[in-house]
């Protein structure tokens, strides 16, 4: 019997965060995907309030689903074994392998929690590496932080227990990339360092000669090369936390004829705010994020999202006057959406008498749904399939027609008596209805809910009729030929940037699996385009 070679690794890491390594991994993934190989992502640790539940039932983080995605295989919580979701100033719901243990101090976790985590991280790890060809491993933040580094599992301890060639990852746009590139490697330990096989600098823009003169001396100062130079791009490839919105809050919306203004609000410990990639893919509507009253406005659709601490959310949302107003708006006819944690804002009350989610027992809701909801202990993460039972306003137009997404949620929500709910859902071979409406508002439990395209279509071509108007634009793609056309272009656009034959030789591929031919790459790219297309 053969043995299987040895699964070939490429680990990225950054000189701090949001560098861009959780893209440039997806690009790797889509890169050797491309070239026929079998890859898997794999990120010991993530801190996200952006979360996927997986076929089987199990919560990860956001970036690895893309990144599998890239791969073209399905989300596995072996990449991303342990996910700490931030519910409060200093600490964070703890995710094990896809299950939710509760919420642990920042000071508890750094200390034997985290060492208690390291062995599933090692288990993960190894377990992919027997079932890939290729696993393409990210690490979080920097290498370098000496506070932190006793007890890491995510960075260069992950990088020697596979023993992975390392690329270092440095955002040129920010400035200082090459002292954060040196400190860096100042501060690792010898046996580290030797890790490091080149450097990438990413977000370039300007002249590549001018840049040159910097490239030369890095390589001289570190004797590491560089081997890649990535520039600025949008591509929309989902963010991983919330630093991407960032840039988007509070921004004015600048009324044109050909835009739907979609406010979100911007709630201190929002999730999943990827709900809502696929409204801003559309040519016709403007999404931002609201935090403050003045900044609100006259919105077309207001949503309420996700959230990680839905009852102190409520409580900002109240004390910041962003409720009273959603609450005229409602009065107004305005429509209004929430989602999960914006489901259970919008009822009369939410409680939660164990302290699942937060200090704060129960909380006034907005009073829009007839509805209380209520926290347990167990969370309720499955993926789920149904149909649209609703007959009011854009459901009209895909009555009966299939809805999907996913379910993350530790509150149970009960309406009065009496009321339809939106969706009739199935999971694990079980049915229930899930949404509640309210003349122009309606929740629903359901992430993922925009992907649906039939659903987005209606919605806002209701949302054109309300004003009088008919669409702009006739048609849009999917949200999976987009997808897929994303991948698509920043492979291309790395595989331009970065010198992919030294990459190859630092991973061992030509010894590991053998190189796929230029015919079968391209033959793989053209399959991938007709089944995009």
């Amino acid at each position: 019997m053969t043995q299987k070679p040895p699964a070939a690794k490429l680990m990225i890491q950054g000189t701090s965060s949001s560098v861009g390594k959780s893209v440039l991994a997806a690009a790797f993934c889509r890169i050797f995907y491309q070239e026929g190989y079998r890859v898997s992502p794999f990120k010991a640790q993530n801190m996200a309030l952006n979360s996927f539940v997986t076929a089987a039932g199990g919560e990860m983080g956001r970036a690895q689903v893309v990144q599998a995605q890239a791969a073209g295989i399905e989300p596995d919580v072996r990449m991303n074994p342990i996910l700490l979701k931030p519910s409060g100033p200093t600490g964070s719901q703890v995710v094990i392998m896809g299950v939710s243990q509760g919420n642990v101090t920042a000071l508890r976790y750094h200390g034997e929690y985290q060492r208690m985590t390291w062995p599933y991280a090692q288990e993960a790890l190894h377990g992919l590496l027997n079932d890939y060809e290729i696993v393409v491993i990210e690490g979080a933040g920097s290498p370098a932080e000496v506070n932190l580094k006793s007890n890491d599992i995510v960075n260069m301890r992950v990088a020697m227990e596979a023993n992975s060639p390392v690329l270092l990852v440095a955002d040129i746009d920010r400035g200082g990339a090459l002292a954060s590139v040196v400190g860096t490697l100042e501060l690792l330990e010898p046996e580290e360092r030797a890790l490091i096989k080149g450097i990438i600098f990413n977000k370039f823009r300007g002249e590549i000669a001018l840049l040159q003169p910097a490239l030369d001396f890095i390589e001289e100062r570190t004797g590491i090369p560089v081997v890649g130079v990535v520039p600025y791009f949008k591509i929309r490839i989902p963010d991983e936390d919330s630093v991407a919105i960032n840039e988007a809050v509070e921004k004015p919306f600048v009324s044109t004829a050909d835009q739907l203004d979609i406010a979100v609000i911007r709630l201190p410990y929002i999730s999943n705010f990827t709900d809502f990639d696929a409204l801003q893919d559309e040519p016709d509507v403007s999404v931002r994020y609201v935090t403050e009253l003045d900044n609100l406005g006259n919105p077309d659709l207001v949503i309420i999202p996700g959230s990680k601490n839905t009852l102190a959310d409520l409580r900002f949302i109240h004390e910041s006057g962003l409720g009273a107003q959603v609450y005229k708006f409602w009065k107004e006819d305005v429509p209004i959406i929430g989602i999960c944690g914006g489901y259970q804002i919008m009822g009369r009350l939410v409680k939660d008498p164990l302290h699942t989610e937060s200090d704060l027992e129960e909380v006034s809701g907005l009073g829009i749904l007839p509805m209380v909801t209520e926290f347990y202990p167990q969370k309720h993460t499955v993926q789920s399939k149904g149909t649209i039972l609703s007959t009011q306003s854009f459901f009209q137009a895909c009555l009966g027609e299939p809805v999907e997404g996913y379910e993350i949620h530790m509150g149970r929500s009960m309406p009065d008596e009496g009321h339809q709910p939106l969706f009739e859902l199935t999971s694990n071979g079980v049915s229930y209805p899930d949404g509640l409406q309210a003349g122009n508002a309606y929740g629903t439990y359901l992430h993922g809910i925009f992907d649906n395209d039939s659903l987005r279509m209606s919605l806002l071509n209701w949302l054109w009729q309300r004003k009088d108007r008919v669409r702009p634009c006739t048609a849009t793609q999917s949200q999976a030929a987009l997808r897929e056309s994303a991948f698509n272009e920043l492979a291309d656009l790395v595989r331009k940037s970065v010198d992919l034959e030294r990459i190859r030789v630092i991973m061992g591929l030509s010894s590991h699996v053998g190189l796929r031919t230029s015919a079968d790459v391209q033959k793989t790219i053209e399959r991938i385009d007709l089944v995009e297309g």
